[in-house]
């Protein structure tokens, strides 16, 4: 693991987004609440905060950290067609919260292809990168496009 120990205490937030791209007929049992196992959205905002706070345990030489926010919202998204998934985390502390923005929107979408699977196995996790980060020495960063 990293020291940080020499590292001064500042406000840290990171934001990251994902998506799951499926069928529009499995988006309607998503929007609609048909689906076997329960309420989809609800089950992954869940599923992503509680992964965001064992971030350390997941993933090795991750700090424990002492998160003050995690929000985890999902959109349907016609478009797509599919789920949007955005998490944002903040926390004081010596370190960044960017690996744990990350594994929030990582399980949320793998926690909606595991409740609709036996309807689209043809579901694609995709494009789960960091759109934001601010504090600590390496300064912020917002993702182009």
């Amino acid at each position: 693991m990293v020291d940080v120990g020499g590292k001064a205490e500042t406000s840290r937030m990171a934001v990251a987004e994902g998506q799951v791209v499926m069928a529009p007929e499995t988006i309607a049992i998503v929007r609609d609440g048909n689906a076997k196992k329960g309420d989809v959205l609800g089950t992954a905002r869940l599923a992503g905060i509680m992964a965001a706070k064992r971030t350390h345990e997941l993933i090795p030489l991750c700090h424990p950290l002492l998160l003050s926010k995690i929000a985890v919202d999902l959109e349907i998204d016609e478009a797509l067609p599919g789920v949007r998934v955005r998490a944002e985390v903040k926390m004081k502390g010596q370190t960044g919260v960017e690996m744990e923005a990350l594994t929030a929107v990582s399980v949320a979408c793998l926690t909606v292809y595991d409740m609709v699977k036996a309807v689209d196995r043809a579901m694609r996790i995709e494009n789960i990168h960091l759109i934001h980060k601010s504090g600590g020495q390496s300064g912020d960063y917002d993702a182009v496009g």
